[in-house]
């Protein structure tokens, strides 16, 4: 059925002719004339079906005027009602993007590349898997940020964790305790299971807030973290020849936050350990809940406006080719 969003935009239907009784005509606009000696030469003045021919411009402009309003009203077309698998958990993920994730000590097709280019291709997979469940993405280096809230899109989550890239929050430090605590604050008046997965390759060297501290509220607030380190061993590293400093992990800090909060601590050392810790998280069990129920909508002022356009185009060009005279190229 055909729904209008904003229908109080119909209110501005009078406004023309509220503005026609209402504003002063311009000066002089009534003593303008042209006097000639010669009236014969003139063509009487139109009557019946030819005066209102001459007065369509103002026909058109008003349906344009029409057409503009029920764009601005914002008409949809509402779908049936259809029912959506909810499974009553919110999950968060955290994703490491400080610089030493440009480490390239992971194989992905057959090629080297960069711990974050492995995130977010594993990750996308994990994404994609959770239908029924809210998942949200924060991304963090020397501070956190909220790159998606949680939705239902998991295709919108999944593009947008795509999108991150290294350099987006202070490359040079990692704040894992700002980031719980984020999560945190996006998930404490959720209903259901809470899950942080928390993905990085250092050590918490920024940031207000401690790794334990913030767990410890995580845990108050039953909401449950699994902690995955990322990156090579020392060997691997050194057969990739990657000596870089400061991307030193931080496993017993990691598996602390996990441990306080009744998660559980992965690491991932290649793709392949990293594909199978995300497979391991698909497990985690869901609380129930009624399917949540919605409308498909599909937007229709296009078509209202795409029209108005074109009258008023038509409208603005059209006295200029009625006053240009006869045999005028």
């Amino acid at each position: 059925m055909m729904h209008f969003e904003w229908w109080w935009a119909w209110l501005l239907l009078p406004l023309p002719l509220l503005l026609r009784f209402l504003l002063k005509p311009a000066r002089g606009a009534d003593q303008a004339a042209l006097r000639v000696p010669f009236l014969a030469d003139f063509e009487r003045p139109r009557r019946g079906a030819a005066a209102a021919f001459g007065r369509w411009p103002l026909y058109l402009a008003l349906l344009g005027w029409l057409l503009l309003i029920a764009a601005l009203s914002r008409p949809q077309w509402l779908g049936e009602l259809a029912q959506a698998p909810v499974s009553g958990r919110d999950l968060m993920l955290a994703v490491d993007i400080s610089g030493s994730m440009k480490e390239s000590d992971f194989a992905l097709g057959g090629r080297r590349v960069s711990r974050i280019d492995a995130a977010k291709a594993v990750g996308a997979d994990f994404i994609v898997r959770r239908e029924g469940d809210r998942i949200g993405l924060i991304v963090f280096g020397g501070r956190p940020y909220l790159q998606m809230p949680l939705s239902f899109d998991l295709k919108a989550v999944s593009d947008m964790l795509a999108e991150t890239f290294i350099g987006l929050a202070e490359e040079r430090e990692t704040a894992i305790g700002d980031a719980i605590g984020l999560a945190l604050k996006r998930l404490r008046r959720r209903e259901g299971d809470r899950v942080l997965i928390l993905l990085t390759d250092g050590a918490n060297n920024a940031g207000s807030l401690s790794p334990q501290v913030a767990a410890d509220l995580a845990a108050r607030e039953n909401m449950k973290i699994y902690t995955i380190g990322i990156g090579a061993d020392i060997g691997n590293r050194a057969r990739f020849n990657l000596f870089r400093r400061g991307s030193e992990l931080d496993e017993e800090t990691l598996k602390a936050i996990a441990g306080a909060t009744g998660g559980r601590y992965f690491r991932a050392r290649n793709t392949a350990e990293l594909a199978e810790i995300y497979r391991l998280l698909d497990r985690i069990e869901a609380v129930e809940h009624e399917a949540a129920t919605f409308r498909t909508r599909r937007a229709l002022y296009p078509w209202p406006l795409a029209a108005a356009a074109l009258i008023a185009g038509f409208v603005l060009l059209a006295p200029a080719r009625v006053s240009r005279p006869r045999g005028a190229v």
